[in-house]
């Protein structure tokens, strides 16, 4: 039996400093992924809303976390694929559609995912993993170490659709453990990676990302009309969304290049694995609370606890997650932003108060830190 001849054929390890930029494809990929996350937030404002008897307490947002620790694994590891086995030929392009596909029907599934869809979002887990792998295979048997743990924590989500609660969720933290812990058992040695190429591909999922804060100031908007006072708290929103984009961005992309290029491959790799996979997880978790903190803000005078803390936590989690990315690569100076995001996650009862205040208390913290560190 002979594989067919574009898949048998071997992909040829690019030199890791060689440069390699991200395709549209890869950012095509990347707006299905961000449909999860605008997903994940609905979850979070579930739990806003949720009325006695409907579940537990925060039960949308462990739920959300869950899922969230899953997909980002496997979003993390087509950022490597691609990095390795770069999507320029047509058949190659067509199964990054498939694992597109597999992305897509996890996210429709991801509202009921406890509730009655564990299959659907196990089945298109299945689908991302073995197109993950099939499509590796190309440049490194390294990859056949990683499947094993990929397929294993599948199996725990198949088995935790057909399990009820609490049972369920102890699977599904059994498999978020099973696959954050496989790189301790793994190794990084077989996996060169492309500096300029990581830096990119996270900072542009960054950008979109962010987008999701700005959906939410529309859909918000939608619960009024467009009066001064729906006017100025959409402006803040969309305020707050631009100072956290200047916190990621404001000192450009050279630093984290450049500290990546400094180390030899396997520190490389080793150090993309601390500032990109885990450090950015806090980052986009952030970004999601904030953008559910930004959705209940906008039209409503005041806030209730729930959109205030996440609206606060939001931002303090993005901040700290940048925090630690920064301190992983050692660029950037840190102290102040432990700090504002101490001083964020305080402006809580802001919130209760009155929304606008709340997000204009942050957009000012932001901007002094922001101010502060340009200063030193």
């Amino acid at each position: 039996m002979h594989l067919p001849r574009w898949f048998a054929e071997r992909v040829e390890p690019t030199a890791p400093d060689a440069e390699l930029r991200v395709s549209t494809i890869e950012l095509f990929f990347d707006l299905v992924f961000v449909f999860t996350i605008t997903q994940l937030t609905s979850l979070l404002v579930g739990d806003f809303t949720r009325q006695d008897g409907e579940g537990f307490a925060g039960q949308g947002t462990v739920q959300a976390v869950l899922i969230f620790g899953l997909l980002w694994w496997m979003y993390s590891g087509y950022a490597w694929l691609t990095n390795t086995v770069p999507p320029e030929r047509a058949a190659r392009r067509v199964l990054i559609l498939c694992g597109m596909a597999g992305f897509l029907i996890m996210a429709l599934a991801v509202p009921r995912t406890f509730s009655g869809s564990g299959v659907t979002f196990a089945v298109g887990y299945l689908v991302i993993v073995l197109v993950h792998g099939g499509l590796y295979l190309q440049a490194t048997a390294a990859i056949a170490r990683v499947v094993p743990f990929n397929l294993a924590a599948t199996a725990l989500v198949f088995a935790a659709a057909f399990t009820d609660a609490p049972w369920n969720y102890a699977l599904w933290t059994a498999a978020l453990v099973l696959i954050w812990m496989s790189p301790i058992f793994i190794g990084q040695k077989g996996f060169p990676l492309h500096a300029a190429h990581i830096v990119e591909r996270h900072g542009l999922l960054v950008i979109i990302v962010l987008g999701e804060s700005i959906v939410a100031i529309g859909i918000g908007a939608t619960d009024g009309h467009p009066g001064a006072a729906l006017i100025v708290a959409a402006l803040l929103g969309l305020a707050l969304t631009a100072s956290l984009w200047w916190v990621y961005f404001g000192r450009g992309e050279s630093g984290p290049e450049h500290a990546l290029m400094r180390a030899e491959v396997v520190q490389r790799t080793r150090l993309i694995l601390g500032a990109y996979f885990y450090a950015h997880i806090p980052i986009l978790l952030g970004v999601v609370a904030t953008a559910a903190g930004i959705k209940k803000a906008v039209g409503h005078d005041h806030l209730g606890l729930g959109p205030a803390v996440a609206l606060a936590g939001g931002t303090a989690m993005f901040l700290l997650g940048d925090l630690w990315f920064r301190r992983v690569l050692g660029v950037g100076r840190t102290a102040v932003r432990v700090a504002a995001a101490l001083l964020a996650a305080a402006t809580v009862p802001i919130g209760l108060w009155s929304s606008a205040a709340h997000l204009g208390a942050l957009v000012v913290l932001l901007v002094v830190m922001i101010c502060v560190e340009t200063a030193l």
